[in-house]
């Protein structure tokens, strides 16, 4: 990383100073000031504002004049940091002429940057929002008034009450950012925001590392929800306008969509994949059930579709998601405690042996079906080849679904054992 100053008028690197970034030595040295009572003061000033920035030269010169003269307005003492994150325009020279410091960040990502801004920051409470207009920042002091007061640790603007066809696409705002709220929402136990996207966030300097965030993408915005909640942080939502950008959109809508879920399931699987792999093993057995009963199949036009063959498959991706999505609930360290808690009859002995048991009384099952038809075709004896069919396709799934059990079983018990200071679960009772 490197900072900016200004000389004859343009914007020059300069090497950083005592690890900190465009910081004066004795203002690194300079005591806290006292906070005054109930306000929070942990930083040189008041309140810092990180904007990540790519190619913003046509609006972030307006949007730092907007930031200082909220922070004016409001009278804190204050600083705009710009993180330059690879432009190519005359971005940073803007800034810095704005009254920003500007932090270049060679890592290309919305969270990357946001990461360098929030350590160059000499704020006590840290804001974040984006270099493109989109975002009203001169009511900066409704977002981080109450975080400066005490009365908040996070919070967040909202924008989908004043967002427009102009401001916000349709397919974000009707589809992806009410998509991945809920999905955010329900990770977390229920968390109240209406707008987990929002980029315009106030919060105290401590949270980022106390929170232990890493995501370096776009889905920055999520796993601060996630992980604030999963700690009992206290989310404020306050509702704020949403203006259309200046310039180009950096957002990928499916690729950027893919890394939200991503993070989703490696912080909440029992909402990803524990739950909706036990429904859709759930939903291939009842195929399963309902083809037994009827064995005609479903007309598609001249066609006959047999669903049987949908419901083994059904079963068995479900399974598998629903096995993954135990897994990591139990052991992974991105969880939270009280999920990691629900999920401990994973490595259970009980647990375990009872999942075995169940993984080779279904792979008998299926074995036992194969050799009734075995027994049928070696005899010749009359039977409706539909049924033989769909008794085969149940046959199969029940052998998947027994194997692929045990295998589960036998492969987590040898990583158990293979962990340092960890030892497999006893095993009592026959093998």
């Amino acid at each position: 990383m490197a900072t900016y100053m200004i000389s004859d008028g343009r914007a020059t690197l300069c090497p950083p100073v005592r690890g900190e970034l465009a910081t004066d030595a004795a203002a690194v040295d300079a005591p806290i000031e006292p906070a005054e009572s109930g306000t929070v003061k942990t930083g040189l000033l008041d309140v810092s504002v990180v904007l990540p920035c790519l190619n913003e030269e046509g609006s972030v010169g307006f949007c730092v004049t907007e930031a200082l003269e909220a922070i004016a307005r409001a009278g804190w003492s204050g600083e705009v940091v710009v993180v330059d994150n690879g432009s190519e325009d005359r971005s940073a020279d803007l800034a810095v002429a704005a009254g920003a410091r500007v932090v270049e960040e060679e890592t290309r990502g919305y969270g990357a940057a946001l990461l360098s801004g929030i350590r160059a920051a000499r704020g006590s409470v840290i804001v974040m929002a984006d270099a493109d207009c989109t975002y009203p920042l001169d009511q900066l002091a409704k977002v981080a008034g109450p975080v400066l007061d005490g009365d908040a640790e996070l919070v967040l603007a909202s924008r989908l009450g004043a967002a427009t066809r102009q401001s916000m696409p349709f397919l974000h705002r009707f589809v992806g950012t009410p998509v991945l709220t809920w999905l955010v929402r329900a990770g977390t136990g229920g968390t109240n925001v209406s707008d987990s996207q929002s980029g315009f966030r106030a919060f105290q300097r401590g949270l980022v590392d106390r929170l232990g965030l890493r995501a370096t993408g776009m889905e920055f915005a999520s796993e601060m929800l996630i992980r604030a909640a999963q700690r009992d942080v206290p989310i404020t939502e306050v509702p704020l306008g949403y203006r259309s950008r200046i310039g180009e959109s950096k957002l990928s809508t499916w690729r950027d969509g893919a890394r939200h879920l991503r993070l989703i399931v490696r912080l909440s699987p029992h909402l990803l994949l524990w739950w909706p792999g036990l429904a859709l093993a759930l939903l291939g057995w009842m195929i399963f059930a309902a083809t037994l009963a009827d064995s005609t199949g479903a007309s598609v036009g001249s066609l006959t579709w047999q669903p049987i063959f949908f419901g083994a498959i059904l079963e068995v991706v479900g399974l598998t998601a629903a096995i993954s999505g135990a897994l990591f609930a139990c052991h992974s360290p991105d969880v939270s405690q009280p999920t990691r808690e629900a999920f401990s009859w994973v490595s259970n002995e009980r647990s375990l042996r009872r999942v075995r048991w169940a993984g080779w009384a279904l792979a008998v099952a299926g074995l036992a079906v194969d050799a009734l038809l075995f027994g049928l075709w070696v005899s010749k004896a009359p039977f409706n080849v539909l049924a033989k069919l769909h008794l085969a396709s149940l046959a199969q799934g029940s052998l998947l679904d027994g194997v692929l059990l045990v295998s589960a079983v036998g492969v987590y018990r040898m990583l158990l054992s293979a962990a340092p200071g960890r030892a497999a679960p006893e095993v009592r009772g026959p093998a």
